[in-house]
């Protein structure tokens, strides 16, 4: 296990009801807040009338910014920033899943600086990111997670694409930690199940892939994402068939947030390697985050870990999956069959030619999956170095 040092600064409000909080907590953090949410569900399902009504009995302020769509874009960013500053807004509301909340973070540095947010963002020739990031003044952050899936209500990275040229990857600082997140699993009842198959498919990827290419010695790290990954595929199923099972709901949503926390991965050395070769999907194609993971990982077990860690791949399917192999290879290979089939369960089963990708987009997005995910060295780490050849064959697999 590598050295590290943890930082965990968010208070959290974590339980049924737990929404009723809200204003009170929000006017410790500021007198007005800019409201992000996206386009539809907060007001459909009346989320947005309950928040604004707890933020107006706390006599605290709000503007609407409902424009944040999946995949956040800049565009979008600077657009809410740009209202923040307008109306003298001190602080930000998040309203929704992992895309509002990446934007919210954004909108918080960009309202704060006055700069695109582009400038932040390692795609950007300037070169400006390089002393942007990390991100050090943003206003203060508050979030309400209506989806179990990114952990961005507790963790301080967004992820943003710049849709003039499709490129996706993330900011990240001290300054972007939410300083409250209220987590109130009632808020995700009304996840339809095509959502709440996809998230859970992102919280999954966000336990396995520094579990699988984890440094040795990292048994209190492995004891938790095995736990964690046992739970999410258990429960996933149940909130499928009962969508307002409360026991479920509450266990995704804790899961979701420890499992991109350093409680979870500190010390283990490793990156997120196919979360860089996604994000070229969901920033060119504007697929689902969580669904392109699914898609990707099979053939990422199959032709990296399979090859390099099969005692792991073996390890997970025995601790969460409840492969019974005593041969390590065969143990391996039963843990990815056991992956597909929850995947197939939960109802993704799709290609990435059902997107609309092509054989002859894969290079592109190879090259680019190594140029920004490999943050200038020139390959994605993982279990071993994986190159573009190395990234274009993942992707052949998929379509």
């Amino acid at each position: 296990m590598f050295p590290f040092e943890v930082s965990f600064p968010t208070r959290i409000y974590f339980g049924v009801g737990e929404l009723k909080r809200l204003g009170q907590a929000a006017r410790t953090v500021g007198k007005k807040a800019l409201l992000v949410t996206g386009g539809r569900a907060a007001k459909r399902t009346g989320l947005l009338d309950r928040v604004q009504e707890l933020l107006r009995e706390a006599e605290v302020d709000s503007i609407l910014f409902d424009k944040v769509e999946p995949n956040p874009r800049t565009a979008t960013v600077d657009a809410g920033a740009a209202l923040a500053r307008q109306h003298g807004c001190d602080f930000v509301l998040a309203v929704g899943g992992g895309s509002v909340m990446d934007a919210s973070k954004a909108i918080a540095a960009a309202a704060k600086s006055g700069r695109p947010i582009y400038d932040y963002m390692r795609g950007n020739p300037s070169g400006t990111g390089k002393w942007l990031v990390p991100v050090q003044e943003a206003l203060p952050l508050v979030t309400v997670p209506t989806v179990a899936a990114t952990g961005s209500e507790a963790n301080n990275i967004s992820v943003l694409t710049h849709w003039d040229t499709h490129e996706k990857s993330s900011i990240n600082g001290p300054a972007l930690f939410p300083q409250i997140a209220i987590l109130d699993p009632s808020v995700t009842y009304t996840v339809p199940a095509r959502v709440t198959a996809e998230a859970c498919a992102d919280i999954f990827s966000h336990l396995f892939e520094g579990y699988l290419i984890s440094a040795e010695g990292t048994h209190v790290q492995d004891g938790i994402t095995e736990t964690l990954i046992r739970l999410v595929v258990e429960h996933s199923i149940t909130a499928l068939e009962q969508p307002d099972n409360e026991e479920a709901r509450s266990t995704l949503l804790w899961a979701s947030t420890l499992g991109i926390s350093p409680f979870a991965n500190a010390g283990r050395g490793a990156g997120m390697p196919l979360h860089g070769i996604e994000h070229p999907l969901s920033g060119i194609y504007d697929m689902a985050h969580g669904r392109g993971l699914a898609i990707l990982s099979l053939p990422y077990f199959r032709q990296v870990i399979l090859a390099d860690r099969p005692e792991r791949l073996a390890r997970m399917g025995r601790a969460c999956f409840g492969v019974t192999e005593e041969n390590e290879q065969a143990a391996a290979e039963a843990a990815i069959e056991a992956v597909r089939k929850w995947y197939e369960r939960m109802g993704i089963t799709e290609r990435l030619s059902d997107f609309g990708v092509t054989r002859d987009a894969l290079r592109g997005m190879a090259e680019e999956a190594v140029t920004i995910g490999g943050r200038g060295i020139g390959y994605l780490p993982s279990s071993r170095n994986l190159n573009t050849e190395d990234i274009v064959k993942i992707y052949e697999a998929c379509l």
